[in-house]
């Protein structure tokens, strides 16, 4: 094993590693009961879509271990899965099957552009900078996702805005949702508490007391589930449950519109935004490892695209939305993982969800937040890198990290930040910094925006 994953080598240990993988798993485990609602929608079989989901993310992680040994965990994509359902099936009328068909063309296409370094090449035709930002950027971006989570930030008249607790108080939700975005907060205290002290495992330790200080608040009748409003029992219903059965989606491909325009439309916006969510997340991820070498490129990149290709063309034969590298492997990463090792522990523990279910689905999302909102405090720190005495390199960078956050999207971060830089390059007669294929992604962003 120390042949392989290269442990003494990375700065880490098979403990470090193993600690990585279940915090990891457990800051995405929301997925597997989020996935199957969400695809739910366009008529699927949630109990089928559960087990491809499991099933996809510990194949597509087994081969980021074998191809790359890279500690990223890959799982279905947010975000595409809700395209899939709400835009391809019930907003274009296509079938679940045929949206099935899209995801596994976007997966062979991925696999063949991986095979030929096409993707590879436009990791490394990023910009220094820009690949900084994309890993603060991912940081904010994954900080809002856990307030989201965690109801600390809702809805307002102001687009977003903070909790209110004394409006839950009058509303008579402060028991069920109140009390978790409290516990959230104190979660995030703990977290910060543990990484200030440089305990080992703090993540992941910060999950867990959180989850457990629900458990006594449940027990005590401080909280109070309701299901109803989306705020289910703290305290596993059991521990072993046999996976459904994955016939209802395995192989439902249908094959009879793939020659239409639409078709290519609906497979074009798979690959598009896959392709640089995945690049988003190694770049982001692989920054706050320090695994970039000194000309801003990732060893093992090649295999860590392949394994994402294979993911999504094994996830849409099993019968689940896009698999895609996970921006919460950030959370295994500041915890130390730094090998395939990593991937492999995740993977397993998605496997085991088939048979222990009740417990890995009583993992709330506000014990999950701190960990989030911790791990974008850690991305945050890589701002210093960028070269902000350069204008034409600060703002597209600038762009970048707030494009993420405000527009809900890494690819959309991405776009705006290469679409910027090409741009104030150009306008200030700095053209040399521009390399071809550079110049080409801002076309190619910009004909996006045009056509989709």
């Amino acid at each position: 094993m120390e042949n392989f994953f290269k442990f003494k080598e990375r700065g880490t240990d098979m403990k470090t590693e193993m600690i990585a993988g279940v915090t990891t798993f457990m800051t995405m485990a929301y997925i597997l009961a989020v996935n199957p609602n969400i695809l739910g929608a366009s008529g699927m079989d949630t109990g089928a879509i559960f087990t491809a989901t499991a099933l996809a993310s510990a194949i597509a992680s087994f081969c980021m271990a074998l191809f790359a040994n890279l500690p990223f965990v890959l799982s279905a994509g947010m975000g595409l899965n809700a395209y899939f359902a709400y835009t391809v099936v019930l907003g274009m009328g296509y079938s679940w099957e045929v949206a099935l068909t899209a995801v596994f063309v976007e997966g062979i296409i991925f696999i063949i552009l991986s095979l030929t370094n096409v993707r590879e090449a436009i990791f490394n035709a990023i910009p220094t900078n820009l690949k900084v930002a994309v890993s603060v950027g991912i940081g904010l971006f994954i900080t809002f996702i856990g307030l989201q989570n965690a109801h600390i930030v809702v809805d307002s008249a102001t687009l977003v805005g903070l909790f209110s607790f004394k409006g839950s108080v009058a509303a008579g939700t402060f028991q069920s949702e109140g009390i978790t975005v409290l516990l959230a907060l104190i979660g995030i205290l703990i977290t910060a508490f543990l990484v200030a002290k440089n305990v080992k495992g703090n993540i992941l330790i910060g999950i867990l007391v959180t989850w457990l200080l629900g458990i006594v608040c449940q027990l005590i009748g401080l909280y109070v589930p309701n299901p109803e409003a989306g705020f289910f029992s703290l305290i596993p219903s059991g521990i072993i449950s046999m996976p459904a059965s994955i016939g209802p989606t395995l192989f439902k491909m249908d094959f009879s519109v793939i020659g239409s325009l639409d078709f290519l439309v609906v497979v074009f916006a798979f690959l598009f935004v896959d392709l640089f969510d995945t690049l988003g997340t190694l770049i982001g991820c692989a920054s706050k490892a320090n695994m970039l070498d000194a000309e801003g490129r990732l060893p093992g990149i090649k295999g860590a695209l392949l394994a994402d290709a294979i993911g999504t063309t094994a996830g849409a034969c099993l019968g689940t939305s896009t698999i895609t590298t996970f921006v919460e492997s950030s959370s295994g990463i500041a915890e130390g993982g730094r090998t395939g090792m990593t991937a492999i522990v995740s993977g397993i523990l998605f496997l085991l969800a088939l048979f222990l279910s009740p417990i890995f689905l009583a993992i709330p999302s506000f014990a999950t937040a701190p960990a989030l909102v911790i791990v974008g405090f850690l991305m945050m720190q890589q701002v210093t890198k960028i070269t902000w005495e350069d204008m034409t390199e600060a703002i597209p960078a600038f762009i970048c990290i707030f494009a993420m956050p405000f527009m809900y999207s890494i690819s959309e971060g991405i776009a705006f930040g290469v679409i910027s830089y090409v741009v104030l390059k150009l306008v200030t007669g700095k053209n040399k910094d521009i390399t071809p294929l550079m110049f080409v992604l801002a076309l190619v962003f910009i004909a996006k925006y045009a056509v989709l």
